[in-house]
């Protein structure tokens, strides 16, 4: 059976990855929600107030990114117990924990739902409106929101045959709202065995005292 110092050390040790990991994901989140507020690369999308509004709330930016990048700064300096928590108490280490918990299950969740419901609207682009008896020819936003009969994930014919512009539309938006769904996904993985890491660990440190 393993002692406390041992079991603490190792606990320490899995903070350190935890934070590591936690953070190389808020950076891909990051990047991810970037990407979808240029599509094809193109700024000028952007500028001319052309893109979804999924993307424009930034989840993944304020949500998956610096919300969960700075839980996982907690969670590192936890591990290496560097600055103020080198001499730290047992009260200071509860209560940061269960911040960086907190703060990173926060984003991760809003960043997680917000790509889910991104997925389920489909992209926004620009489309012909003719088919759906309005007056308007062509006019920007979400055409697959009135298939009610059709689910564009899975009817690959829509992928280029609905939306005009942005060129690729639609691979664009499934494919980095999927990422971040995965990345948001794992994040919340990373969280519950943080919270779980966090209670052994000071639970090991009452045992020493």
């Amino acid at each position: 059976m393993l002692s406390s110092p041992c079991v603490l050390a190792c606990s320490r040790t899995c903070s350190r990855i935890l934070g590591l990991s936690l953070g190389t994901a808020a950076l891909f989140a990051a990047g991810a929600n970037m990407a979808l507020l240029f599509p094809n690369w193109d700024v000028t999308y952007l500028l001319r107030g052309l893109i979804g509004r999924h993307a424009m709330l930034g989840s993944g930016l304020w949500g998956g990114g610096v919300m969960v990048l700075t839980a996982a700064i907690l969670i590192s300096l936890m591990g290496w117990k560097n600055g103020c928590f080198s001499k730290s108490g047992l009260c200071l280490n509860v209560l940061t924990a269960l911040l960086s918990s907190g703060l990173a299950l926060l984003g991760a969740l809003i960043c997680f739902i917000t790509s889910g419901v991104a997925l389920k609207d489909g992209p926004f682009c620009m489309f012909d409106v003719s088919s759906f008896n309005q007056t308007q020819a062509w006019k920007y936003g979400y055409p697959f929101k009135d298939l009610h009969n059709r689910n564009y994930l899975y009817d690959h014919s829509l992928w280029n045959s609905v939306c005009l512009e942005p060129s690729k539309a639609v691979v664009w938006h499934v494919s980095f709202f999927s990422a971040l769904l995965c990345v948001s996904l794992l994040q919340l993985l990373l969280v519950v065995i943080h919270f779980i890491n966090s209670f052994l660990g000071l639970f090991c440190s009452l045992c020493e005292k």
